[in-house]
């Protein structure tokens, strides 16, 4: 694309697919041309290095309403900005509220007193009984002048998404991996050679290459070694969502196969908590944005209890406002993590290991 003449570049998640060289490369040719360059992108790291102007296109309010932001600022502020003001609409939504419910429960109280009193006064009090009628009109007045009341509403963003893992915890002299292979080949391509690891406990483990290496083939591998271990309860990311999802039709038939009623209201919960609207919980699959299947496959993976997750590129189809959420959740997990990726915030906040595959084998990185 480069060896051609142009004016202005449009690069659509530019770097999905590239090593971290090729990465850092990218950076510094976005960072030095005098071109006008606009991508879109989930990578944090390059819109943190390289971005100086945001375009922020939303769905708010349960995905019924779209907003856009556009300021001439770099990534970073644009997020601390946006975080100070969605902190500040939260507190002034639940002072409002608070200061609702005050007044709403004291004109309860009033109406239930002139009611009372409605109650027990004599029809020998005819002047009485009118000024009570009076004063109850009044009170109903203020009731729906009060159930009127705009309060400010508490902030339907994407980072609000939630999740968690229960009760997951993997022993650290537990063995998890001993693998040794002579040659890592696809068809009769050898990519690698003398391929050891072994992976002991509860770490969080990352491998990067450069592409072509195999890594996703080694990951795939790693996953088949393990899946039918019966004292592990070990769960799958592939890179290539469809590759599983397309033997499901609905989401519930991925999240929930068996279709047992409590875990079908328990996993409509976490739906919930990753931004599903209702529509989303019982769509076709296919339907779905490659985003909102990931979330898909990480909620599979909290549902299922799995204590050793095996992810290929786990953060790539993820909003960068979604990632950081997600990346503490990882953080913390008990369980162990095999992974792949080229998130070089991911590798920073989640990882403990990380290994470069080459020609020649496995490097664990000191």
């Amino acid at each position: 694309m480069l060896l051609n003449e142009y004016d202005i570049l449009f690069l659509d998640e530019p770097t999905n697919d590239l090593d971290i060289e090729t990465l850092e490369w990218l950076e510094k040719f976005i960072n030095n041309t005098n071109k006008p360059i606009m991508y879109v992108s989930h990578d944090e790291t390059l819109l943190a290095n390289t971005a100086n102007m945001i375009l922020h296109l939303e769905q708010i309010k349960k995905k019924t309403e779209c907003r856009h932001t556009l300021l001439r600022i770099d990534y970073d502020t644009y997020v601390e900005q946006r975080l100070r003001k969605i902190i500040k609409q939260t507190q002034v939504a639940r002072s409002e509220k608070r200061e609702f419910n005050k007044q709403q429960e004291k004109l309860q109280k009033l109406m239930q007193k002139v009611e009372h009193q409605q109650n027990t006064i004599s029809r020998a009090d005819p002047h009485g009984a009118q000024v009570l009628k009076k004063k109850m009109h009044s009170l109903k007045s203020q009731e729906q002048k009060l159930d009127n009341t705009e309060l400010t509403e508490i902030p339907d963003v994407e980072e609000s998404i939630n999740f968690f893992f229960e009760n997951v915890e993997i022993p650290k002299t537990k063995n998890i991996v001993n693998l040794k292979i002579d040659e890592l080949k696809v068809s009769d391509k050898v990519l690698s050679k003398n391929i050891k690891l072994d992976i002991i406990g509860n770490v969080h483990l990352c491998i990067v290459g450069k592409n072509g290496i195999g890594k996703s083939t080694l990951i795939k591998l790693i996953y088949n070694e393990l899946k039918d271990r019966k004292d592990i309860k070990v769960g799958y990311m592939p890179q290539t969502y469809d590759d599983i999802l397309n033997n499901y039709e609905y989401v519930l038939d991925f999240i929930c196969p068996n279709g047992n009623k409590d875990e079908i209201t328990k996993a409509r919960m976490f739906l919930g908590n990753m931004k599903f609207t209702r529509e989303e919980m019982i769509s076709k699959i296919k339907n779905l944005s490659n985003g909102t299947k990931a979330k898909l496959f990480l909620i599979k993976l909290v549902l299922n209890k799995c204590d050793v997750l095996i992810l290929d590129e786990p953060t790539r189809n993820v909003s960068p406002l979604s990632n950081p959420v997600i990346r503490e959740v990882l953080s913390k997990f008990n369980g162990t993590i095999i992974s792949v990726s080229h998130d070089r915030k991911y590798i920073n906040e989640v990882i403990d290991n990380l290994y470069i595959l080459t020609s020649k084998g496995l490097i664990k990185e000191k």
